[in-house]
């Protein structure tokens, strides 16, 4: 029984908070974003993960009303975070849950909670 407890302890004094440095923004501001036609992937693997993980996004959304992280790309470069249920997607764009849409070539990545 102290044998769990220990563990435990020792665990969490290894434990290390990470700080996301990309911006988180609002799904409001989303429109207000500009985006490139090139795609930010250039791995075929890693654009076909993103499908994956999108589609995986939208039934989570969709049944369970769950939220994701959602990380793209503007067409200046830079990187931004939203935190969103996503609704739809088809093959060139992601619809959140206020409406707003991404090029599917914008998103870097997806993070489920």
């Amino acid at each position: 029984m102290f044998d769990h407890l220990l563990t435990l302890t020792y665990i969490e004094e290894r434990m290390i908070t990470v700080t996301n440095p990309i911006p988180l923004v609002e799904k409001e501001e989303v429109p207000s974003f500009h985006f490139s036609s090139t795609d930010v992937l250039t791995d075929p693997e890693a654009r076909k993960k993103r499908m994956w993980d999108l589609n995986r996004a939208t039934s989570l959304g969709n049944v369970y009303r769950g939220k994701v992280e959602i990380t793209f790309q503007t067409a200046e470069g830079k990187q931004k975070r939203v935190d969103t249920t996503v609704w739809a997607v088809d093959e060139k764009y992601m619809t959140l849950k206020a409406g707003c849409s991404i090029p599917i070539t914008s998103i870097v990545g997806i993070e489920f909670f």
